[in-house]
């Protein structure tokens, strides 16, 4: 019989239950997601004819191991696209990854020892949270508000761990466009100001960007990878919000030596060469800039009927419009507890996150937690609709009783 327990100090420290996620096939009847951001039935697109074609034309490539790197067309395929936003990319600076968590888990095994500082926004995305902290982390939260990352008052945490002989964080980990959950997308000044601090400081830009091309208005940005002079950016993306979630691909790009010391740290044989080679020809085709503006237009239709129902049946619930992304970041009255109203809400059938689970600290340390995350991007215009109607009748009993 163990004496004590074998767990690495890693898992120790996490919690020992998991909250139960709600998958689409899991839900019950009747239940109207408005929480994580799937995608939308109606927008996965047929990849039958790539599938077979991945399985007969490229069969030799397909069901062999990986390169190591990813597949080389694909690696060409995707420093072109992200030098059509003023990036400065080779082949050789991008790894095909098994979507962007991976690419975040692998980004820490390379910068991160345990006990290192890191920097991220409070708010910020919730599943990069316990990744962060199974690797020992300190949590350092900067504020976060219309224009994106609080430049300056990053800049004056710094100071203060400079007078104090505090160690400097490793890397600041960041969703510039559309933030999770914030909707936020970073004004072009605060760009610019964050990557001149990570220069002057010597410190490293973790930016993870899901939902850049799920644009619906306004102008799109350089990415910080753009703005770069030193490589001090690694840059995550994924196909998850803009294809489907299902393929897990993603990439990181980042200066060739980074990349290098990734593969290395990579354990998976390669990540899947029947789905790149399917995500390589979908991209190549003429159907993928078709399936982006079917996605656009799609989620900014889900975006403007949430919006008008919040508008009509809870307008003291403030919030930003995004111009993209899946999520709209709702501010609850004073005193008005996000987690209760989360609660109440799945009791009537409807799914969102409270804003608490957004903040490293757990919220409460740094917010009075009256926010409440939804999401439109699975849920169909009319459940969205009806979800709104039902959150409305539990916020009015709540504030009632």
């Amino acid at each position: 019989m163990l004496t004590a327990s074998p767990l690495a100090r890693r898992a120790a420290e996490l919690s020992a239950s998991f909250p139960a996620p709600h998958f689409p096939a899991e839900l019950e009847p009747g239940v109207i997601a408005l929480d994580s951001g799937f995608a939308s039935p109606q927008l996965l697109p047929d990849l039958s004819r790539f599938a077979v074609a991945a399985l007969t034309r490229h069969r030799e490539e397909s069901l062999q191991y990986s390169a190591p790197q990813g597949h080389p067309a694909l690696r060409a395929w995707l420093a072109r696209y992200m030098n059509e936003d003023g990036c400065r990319l080779e082949p050789q600076n991008v790894l095909i990854v098994n979507g962007a968590k991976h690419g975040l888990d692998l980004i820490c095994r390379l910068l991160l020892d345990e006990g290192d500082a890191i920097v991220v926004s409070a708010p910020t995305y919730f599943s990069a949270i316990p990744i962060f902290r199974s690797f020992g982390a300190e949590f350092i939260e900067i504020g976060h508000d219309e224009h994106g990352l609080a430049v300056d008052e990053l800049e004056r945490v710094l100071e203060q761990r400079a007078a104090l002989r505090q160690p400097w964080p490793k890397f600041v980990y960041l969703v510039a466009d559309f933030h999770n959950p914030t909707g936020v997308a970073m004004a072009r000044t605060r760009r610019e100001a964050l990557v001149a601090c990570a220069q002057r400081h010597g410190i490293a830009i973790v930016e993870d960007n899901p939902y850049r091309r799920v644009r619906f208005e306004g102008e799109s940005l350089p990415t910080l990878k753009a703005f770069e002079r030193v490589g001090e950016v690694l840059h995550v993306g994924t196909f998850s919000k803009l294809i489907a979630p299902g393929l897990r691909i993603g990439w990181i790009a980042a200066r060739a030596d980074w990349i290098a010391r990734l593969m290395q740290l990579k354990s998976d044989g390669g990540s899947n060469p029947l789905i790149q080679r399917m995500v390589l020809d979908f991209c190549s085709s003429e159907h993928f800039s078709a399936h982006v503006e079917r996605v656009q237009c799609a989620y900014r239709e889900h975006r403007d009927r949430m919006v008008a129902a919040l508008r009509s049946h809870l307008p003291e619930l403030s919030m930003d419009v995004p111009h993209g992304g899946y999520y709209l970041w709702l501010t609850l009255p004073p005193g008005v507890d996000g987690d209760e109203l989360a609660r109440g809400a799945a009791q009537a059938g409807v799914n969102l996150i409270a804003g608490s689970r957004f903040y490293a600290s757990g919220g409460r340390q740094v917010s009075p937690c009256n926010h409440i995350r939804l999401s439109y991007s699975f849920a169909s215009p009319d459940q969205i609709e009806q979800g709104i109607r039902r959150l409305a009748d539990v916020y009015r009993k709540q504030l009632a009783a």
